[in-house]
């Protein structure tokens, strides 16, 4: 059976590891991003250019290596499509952190709107710290 339109598309973002053209092509120019508080840059984000700069500009620096993984992909017929994963993370000082998420995407019109967190912020805080 193949996937949904709306969930093809999101399996898209984490197999391109959210390249640039594919970024560019999929999230809709008002799109809304939401990282659960306690998450490093936690906050609400609007715009694809604001998520690139103010959550993974800010967020990046300190960290030497992260990806999110995604384990199970789950699409409802409204557009949404939620997905179960962890982000694996190691920090310049070389500290580690699998760190379990799920991602609420909101897929309207052929492009994600929104992308919702919620995430083990406390592990990567940790880690951190070094």
């Amino acid at each position: 059976m193949s996937d949904a339109p709306h969930l093809a598309l999101i399996r898209r973002v984490y197999e391109s590891r959210m390249a640039p053209d594919v970024t560019k092509e999929v999230m809709a120019p008002d799109l809304v991003w939401d990282i659960t508080p306690g998450f490093p840059n936690s906050g609400v984000y609007h715009g694809w250019d604001s998520v690139a700069k103010d959550f993974f500009g800010t967020s990046m620096p300190n960290i030497a290596s992260f990806g999110a993984v995604p384990e199970e992909f789950y699409a409802a017929d409204d557009g949404h499509v939620f997905v179960f994963g962890h982000y694996h993370a190691e920090t310049k000082s070389g500290d580690k952190a699998d760190v379990r998420f799920i991602h609420l995407w909101t897929v309207r019109d052929g492009k994600a709107v929104s992308m919702r967190q919620a995430a083990d912020s406390h592990v990567l805080q940790e880690a951190l710290k070094g």
